[in-house]
């Protein structure tokens, strides 16, 4: 809409607006999540939950209105018409830029439940930051390294029994759990040190998924299997605030997590061989996917 402005200056006002309405949001995120810790009810932390919930799909839907006021982008998506809202889904996408989650938080927004991301336990202790993610319900994960159980063996499947009982509460709330199963986001540079196989991703990381399911298997019903694709280049934040990226292109697939996905990735040698070659197969498909993309581009 007001894309006859200069586009540094489209990025200094949206960037004053992102601001605005993040702090607008995150205040009272804050104050609720610390009053969802100090009564430890069932009934008054669900109350609190589904509250927060709204306040960062708010945040999200400001967010959008806020890129239509100031940049032309346009969002090129096939698939949404498959996805329900009362469903649970693990998310997965190639990663090339932080503009992913903003244009994931902005296709899925009200398509899907709100996105939670499985974190490190110890980010519990950033401040702020920590008791809002875990008032927004986003899954702590404790991991122990093979070698650690060795030496502790009393500790062997406590991992994945943390992080269940962290999840519970999704039991009876449906959830989308994001995961970017390249571990970080595509470069040359990591291409090129990987030597990855693949022409436009970087390897898959199964093991992240691998332990969502072992630990969700039984509540997650469907992949959420997203591509992502800038047809000139990949762009930055920057870019993309300032009303630089002309296109984006999603595609949006649906899987089923049958039940030879949900075992125990972690301790049965079996299941990890099997689930990798389901993920190794899911990236060659997305590899694809990627070349059409770039066909079509020329």
């Amino acid at each position: 809409m007001l894309n006859f402005l200069p586009a540094y200056l489209i990025g200094f006002i949206s960037m004053i607006f992102y601001t605005v309405n993040t702090l607008f949001w995150l205040l009272p995120i804050v104050l609720f999540s610390l009053l969802k810790a100090l009564i430890p009810l069932n009934l008054w932390r669900k109350f609190f939950s589904y509250l927060l919930d709204n306040m960062a799909s708010n945040w999200v839907a400001v967010n959008t209105l806020i890129q239509k006021l100031f940049n032309t982008t346009q969002l090129v998506v096939t698939g949404l018409e498959q996805l329900e809202k009362r469903q649970w889904y693990l998310v997965i996408s190639n990663h090339q830029s932080w503009v992913d989650i903003v244009v994931l938080q902005r296709i899925l927004h009200g398509k899907i439940p709100f996105l939670k991301f499985f974190l490190k336990k110890e980010l519990i202790y950033v401040p702020f930051l920590g008791i809002a993610w875990w008032a927004l319900d986003f899954p702590f994960m404790k991991r122990y390294s093979q070698s650690f159980v060795k030496k502790n063996p009393h500790l062997k499947g406590k991992d994945i029994e943390t992080t269940q009982k962290a999840c519970e509460k999704f039991r009876h709330k449906p959830v989308s759990i994001m995961n970017f199963i390249e571990g970080t986001r595509f470069t040359k540079v990591k291409y090129e040190k990987q030597n990855s196989p693949f022409q436009y991703l970087l390897k898959p990381k199964a093991g992240g998924i691998g332990f969502v399911l072992s630990t969700m298997g039984d509540q997650l019903n469907k992949v959420l299997d997203i591509t992502i694709y800038y047809p000139d280049g990949t762009p930055t934040f920057i870019d993309f605030i300032c009303g630089r990226v002309k296109e984006i292109r999603v595609d949006i697939g649906i899987k089923d997590i049958d039940q030879s996905l949900k075992g125990d990735y972690v301790n049965d040698r079996a299941h990890k061989i099997q689930f990798q070659k389901w993920v190794n197969q899911l990236w060659l498909d997305k590899d694809k996917k990627l070349a059409e993309f770039h066909q079509q581009n020329q």
